[in-house]
């Protein structure tokens, strides 16, 4: 196969910015289709937070992009470094007026100028470097127009002439949806009429049903998700326009980065370990119980969670079962979490209600989140909706079982404990109440006191391979099957009425 040149726009790229999975994302299948030998370069913008870990920033020598956004100009230069432990090179939107902010995102008015004007500084930089990307790799709500601009905004430029577009939503939850005002500000044009009429005329824009509508192909971050987001409990308004693609819609697992979490190596551990020598991770579980000032006792089995506290990620679903399950039980109940007030305030009372028994951290804290994972012995995540999720394939690596709703990447990485069998690596429950909750904790908790049944479901998981590895040649197989596409001279979904 000849290497393949991908352009991978997105809002943010660990290390560099980084509120969520998208940034893992933009950061590890990037390096990994690198390592394959395709060309892809990432576009985001220059954050403040960006110069704190870009220790090698030097302009990349092309002339200031200049973007029309209504009645207002913007000079866009462009910054390049590498992503650290790598040679791959990451380039960046230098646009202080709309990025120079304290935070990657905003409540402000000009919240949908910023991430059109990242879209087609991207677009342009391509010209600038004359380089022809075989896909546009656009996510998100942020980056979501540039299927549209390329079909219409950028048509007349041969160089795109064999361009196609994959759209991949990473969160249907966050559409990016403004005011039809803003619509003046996108630099569209007549092709302004090619967005959502119906939604106009409500008085609305949808970059994401935008994204949707126009990408040659959509992509989702788990084949579960995939499936979920075209019904009308999961699909948040778009299930409809979702089933219309569902022939060009995919849905690829992510990976996670097995450097990082590697029980082996993992330097925030206290000790390490693999599937050959689970008794040390024992001293894990000392180690993070004793930070946390709880005590410590071998057969205690200590539940864990790492989190952001908003209404997806089921935290509801605790608030019965929970202290009930502490009060009957000698359980050890640790969280990392931060997000909605009304949440925290629960979880700092559960800490006063079972004083040594459980440990709030408020924020983040990375050191403790490994710490977590290797040292707790179940891993909670009662999503109501998971696109992928990250942590509970980090826990099968580390031999913590996760205990997880049977919902979109949850479903496609956790298998139910068969103790018939000896199958599985994990306990799903699968209706949004506390009750299925409530038995699945119950479940693992008993599941718990079989040592030996337990040894086999930690064994398990560490088996599972997650990495990249398995996931980026999915996507070098769509990217290749785009181009073929898209060269045989018929474009990819081109449906009738599309530009």
């Amino acid at each position: 196969m000849n290497p393949l040149k991908v352009l991978f726009i997105t809002a943010e790229a660990a290390p560099f910015a980084k509120t969520g999975g998208l940034a893992d994302v933009s950061s590890a299948l990037p390096q990994a289709l690198t390592a394959l030998g395709h060309d892809v370069r990432v576009v985001l913008p220059l954050y403040p937070r960006v110069r704190e870990q870009a220790k090698d920033l030097v302009p990349e020598g092309v002339p200031p992009i200049w973007i029309e956004a209504g009645r207002a100009h913007f000079e866009c230069t462009i910054a390049r470094a590498t992503f650290p432990g790598s040679s791959l090179p990451v380039w960046f939107v230098h646009c202080p007026p709309l990025f120079d902010r304290p935070s990657i995102y905003t409540s402000d008015a000009d919240e949908h100028v910023r991430f059109s004007v990242l879209t087609r500084a991207a677009i342009e930089l391509a010209q600038r470097w004359q380089w022809a990307p075989d896909v546009v790799h656009a996510n998100d709500w942020h980056t979501a127009l540039a299927p549209l601009y390329l079909r219409t905004v950028y048509a007349w430029d041969r160089l795109f002439e064999h361009t196609t577009s994959l759209y991949s939503i990473h969160n249907l939850g966050h559409q990016g949806v403004f005011g039809a005002g803003a619509i003046a500000d996108l630099g569209l044009g007549d092709a302004a009429r090619f967005l959502n009429q119906d939604d106009v005329r409500d008085g609305r824009v949808n970059f994401m049903k935008t994204g949707i509508a126009y990408a040659h192909m959509v992509s989702t971050v788990s084949p579960t998700y995939a499936r979920e987001i075209q019904t009308e409990s999961y699909g948040f308004g778009l299930h409809d326009l979702l089933r219309a693609r569902a022939g060009s819609l995919v849905g690829i697992l992510n990976g996670i980065d097995d450097k990082a979490w590697n029980p082996r190596t993992d330097p925030h551990l206290a000790a390490h370990y693999s599937a050959k020598s689970l008794y040390r991770k024992d001293k894990n579980k000392q180690a993070l119980l004793a930070s946390l000032g709880l005590s410590y006792e071998r057969d205690v089995p200590v539940l864990g969670i790492v989190t952001r506290l908003s209404p997806q990620k089921g935290i509801e679903l605790l608030k019965e079962p929970l202290p009930r399950l502490l009060a009957e039980r000698d359980l050890r109940f640790v969280a990392l979490a931060s997000g909605d007030p009304r949440d925290e305030e629960f979880l700092r009372a559960l800490q006063q209600a079972f004083p040594g028994k459980v440990c709030y951290w408020q924020g983040f804290n990375d050191k403790l989140a490994h710490l977590i994972e290797a040292g707790s012995d179940l891993f909670l995540m009662p999503s109501l909706y998971e696109p992928c999720g990250l942590n509970q394939m980090y826990s099968q690596r580390y031999g913590t079982v996760p205990v997880v709703r049977r919902t979109g990447g949850l479903a496609d990485t956790v298998e139910q404990w068969d103790p018939r069998t000896g199958r599985g690596t994990g306990f799903l429950f699968d209706h949004a109440v506390p009750s299925g909750l409530d038995w699945a904790l119950r479940t693992a908790l008993d599941t718990y006191r079989d040592k030996k049944a337990w040894t086999t479901i930690m064994k398990n998981g560490m088996a599972r391979e997650f990495g990249w590895s398995v996931e980026a040649p999915k996507y070098v197989a769509l990217y290749d099957a785009m181009r073929r596409h898209a060269r045989g001279g018929t474009p990819a979904a081109a449906e009738a009425g599309r530009p």
